[in-house]
Parts: C-alpha cells; structure tokens; sequence
C-alpha cells in the first residue's frame, strides 16, 4: 500500500488485525503488529485486545501472556476484556493457579475482575475439584459488590449437584432467588438429575412442579431426566404419564426419552413391552439407534432369547450401522455359557472386522468362556496372551482356573511365562514381581499365584461379568 502512495493510519493496523484475529490468521496478525511498530505507531488496548483473544482461541496461552508483558511494558493498561480472555483460557487448560494469581496481579494495578473473571475462576476451581475454594471465592465476589449471576449459579449447584449435596444445593437455590437472579430451565434441570441420580424421585417432582409456579417452561431435557429417573427407580407408569403430558406441552420424545423406558422393560424381562416401545419410536419417527438395539439385544438375552438376539444382530449389521461392544457382549455372554464356544468366537472375530473393537468386558467375557467351556487350553493361553498385548489384564478368579489346568497338565513353564507377561502389562513393582517369580521358580505355585492375585485385585477389583 506504502508504494502506492497510500500510508496506512493506526486505524488501518487495527482493523487488520483484527480481522485477521477473527478469521484465525493471529501468527500473521503478529506479524502485522510488528510492521505497526517498525511504523512508529503505538498498539492501543483494541490492538492488543484483539491479538490475545485471538492467540486465547486458538489455545496459544503462553504467547497471549507474552503478548500481555508487552502491552504493560509500553503502558497500555488492560482491561476486564484482556485479561478475562486469558483468565477463561488458562481454566480451561487447568491452570487454575496461574488464572487466579493473573487476577490478583490485575487487581493490584486497579483492574477489578467482573462477573466473567469470577465466572471462569470457580468453573475453573469446580472442574479442579477445587468446591471450598470456589465457594470462597463466590462470597468474595459478593463481598466486593460484583454481583452473581445465573451463569455463577449453575456452575455452584452443578457442582454440589454432582457431589451429591442436593441441599446445600437447594440452599443456594434460595440465595440465588432472594438475590433477585432470574432462574432458567438449566438451574432446574440440573438439581432434577441431581436428585434423580441419588433416587430421591419426590424431590425431582417438587422442583418439576415448582417451574410450573415460576413459570419456568420444560424442556425436552427436563422430562427426560424426570422420565429416566422414574424409570430406574420402577415407577414407569408414571413415566408413561410423563411423556404423554410433554405431548400434550408439544414436546416430542426423541430417543433418550424412548431409551429410558426400554431399559426398564428390558431389566424387568417384559420383551413384548420393549418391544412394544420400539414399533412406537419407529412409528412416531423416531429412528432406533445403537444404544437402542444394545438395550434390546440385552433384554432378549436376559430373557433367554439367544437365537432372536443374533438376528437381530444380523439384520442391524445388513441395515449398515456400527455397533458398539455394548450390543455385542450380551450376545457373545449367551453363547459361551450355553457352551457354544466356536460361534461365540467367530462372533468376537467379528466384533474386531466389523464394529469398534472388543472392550475389556468383551475380552472378560470371552476368556472366562474359554477356560470353562472345555476346549484346548492352548486356545485360552493363546487369548490371555492376546488380551494382556492389547493391555486388558485377566481377570483374576478365571485365569486361576487357566493356572489350575495348565498345572494338572504338567505345563508349569507356560504358566511361568504367562504370569510374567501378565506382571509387565500390569506394571507390577520390582518387589512384587520378585515375590511372585520366588514362588514360581521353587514351585509353589499356589503361593505364588495367590500373591500374583492380591496384587492383581488391589490394582482392579474384581467385578463379575458372568
């Protein structure tokens, strides 16, 4: 421009860089503030609040504080903008010591923090499992006349919502309308599955019931997380009620609110309702999804329906859709304990091809069906050996049986081999391995085993899949 006759002003730079900001292009935003200074000109507080919250998006935290040295250094002063961008940054990558010491050093040279300075401290200090100190500093805000807001709020009761403190909670709810803060669907929502998660279904009703007297409209999350709850806690006809009322409020269930109710029925056993609620969901146009089909799958199972599980398997995979180990487990549990070894393993072979590959239940599962269903105990050597490679330690109860074999075989030395590689996967101390390999080697293998599994059990206690 310079070349043509045109000499860009400050306002030019500004505009560029700024634009550049927004679009994502901060390196060359930076390289146009130095051509700004080389230019003689001096970068105001929308220069350099352009460029740290552009560096702030993109993650670049270190350089907006470099950034912020160079802007106190030449002695513009920032303000609540400049540093609320890097504050909000630096909680969201955790560094929530680094944010709060950035606030007090702000604060000693007179910028006071606002509510969104606040706000990102205790979000910060909250997902930190930092609570007392957040509450700390949410009378401090108070203290210093920075009022909360809904936003401050819901962050606190998520919190104590989450820890299950449901009536300090409450409480906070009080504060929170004696202050004057308008309450939204969000504050609501989230004490109703505060309450439901720990069973306390009347509470979830009376805070339900109160939106209607604040005049709070539901959402589609608000009957779900009530719907859900009833449904766990064996109240569905009251769920069913629930969704014919956020009918009538012209709410449409979607899959959650389906889902919810299937899995009731699918725990209790009663397939002709669950499936009863999948014809529903499909002819209100509700597609079924994978948890869907999992759900089912599950409940056929548990019914003892194996051969109607598998179809269904069959005729999801032809529809195309990926399904998760959750569909396949159940499937693949029916198969091993009725003995059927050979097809449960095709059907794990065909988890790896053709869905997201096998979790720990499914090799669980898999392993303890091949050390009790009679085969060769090579082909369980050979699976405990493939499950620890991919970082998925044996179960300790089934790979006693494995040991138990492999000793009545004389096959001590296979045994020997597999506990030491069991021991490197589980990343067992050098004292421990040293004491399990003692035994081995002088032979006392039931010693030996029994220390191989207290250490096993104290690392992951055991939890039965069968």
């Amino acid at each position: 421009m310079a070349n043509e006759g045109f000499c860009p002003d400050k306002f030019t730079f500004n505009t560029l860089i700024s634009g550049l900001c927004k679009v994502g292009h901060v390196n060359h935003a930076l390289e146009i503030l130095d051509l700004m200074l080389q230019e003689g000109f001096d970068p105001d507080l929308f220069t350099y609040n352009a460029v740290i919250s552009g560096l702030c998006k993109t993650g670049e935290v270190k350089e907006a504080m470099e950034v912020l040295s160079q802007m106190l250094s030449r002695g513009c002063t920032p303000n609540a903008v400049t540093y609320n961008a890097i504050i909000n940054t630096l909680c969201k990558d955790n560094q929530v010591q680094e944010a709060t010491e950035l606030a007090r050093f702000l604060t000693s040279k007179g910028v006071l923090p606002d509510v969104s300075t606040f706000n990102s401290l205790i979000q910060g200090l909250c997902l930190s499992s930092n609570f007392s100190i957040a509450m700390d500093l949410f009378f401090e805000m108070k203290t210093k006349g920075c009022k909360p807001d809904e936003f401050t709020y819901n962050i606190l009761i998520d919190c104590l919502c989450t820890k299950g403190k449901l009536d300090e909670a409450l409480r906070l709810l009080k504060d929170m309308e004696s202050s004057g803060c308008a309450r939204s669907v969000i504050t609501y929502n989230t004490l109703i599955d505060g309450f439901c998660k720990i069973k306390k279904i009347e509470e979830a009703e009376e805070i339900f019931d109160q939106m209607e007297v604040q005049g709070v409209s539901r959402n589609l999350v608000t009957y779900n997380t009530l719907i859900d709850g009833l449904s766990k806690c064996k109240r569905v006809d009251e769920a069913a009620q629930l969704m014919d009322q956020m009918l009538m409020e012209g709410l449409k269930p979607d899959k959650f609110t389906y889902n919810s109710l299937l899995s009731y029925f699918c725990r209790t056993g009663d397939i002709k309702k669950a499936a009863d609620i999948v014809q529903t969901m499909t002819t209100n146009g509700c597609e079924p999804d994978v948890v869907t089909y999992g759900t089912l799958i599950q409940g056929l199972c548990k019914a003892g329906r194996t051969e109607i599980a598998s179809r269904l398997l069959r005729s999801i995979q032809m529809k195309g859709m990926v399904l998760t180990p959750r569909a396949y487990n159940p499937v693949l549990q029916a198969l091993f304990k009725r003995k059927r070894i050979k097809e449960a393993m095709r059907l794990f072979r065909e988890m790896e091809e053709k869905s997201e590959s096998p979790d720990a239940v499914s090799y669980k599962i898999a392993f303890r069906g091949l050390c009790c269903g009679g085969g060769p105990i090579a082909e369980a050597v050979d699976f405990a050996v493939e499950m620890t490679e991919r970082g998925y330690i044996p179960e300790t109860s089934t790979f006693y049986m494995l040991a138990e074999g492999l000793c009545a075989l004389d096959m001590e030395e296979t045994l020997v081999s597999l506990v030491e590689k069991v021991m490197v996967k589980a990343r067992f101390s050098d004292n421990e391995a040293a004491m399990v390999m003692g035994f081995l080697r002088i032979r006392k293998f039931e010693d030996g085993l029994a220390s191989f599994g207290r250490v096993l059990n104290s690392q992951n206690p055991q939890k039965g899949y069968w």
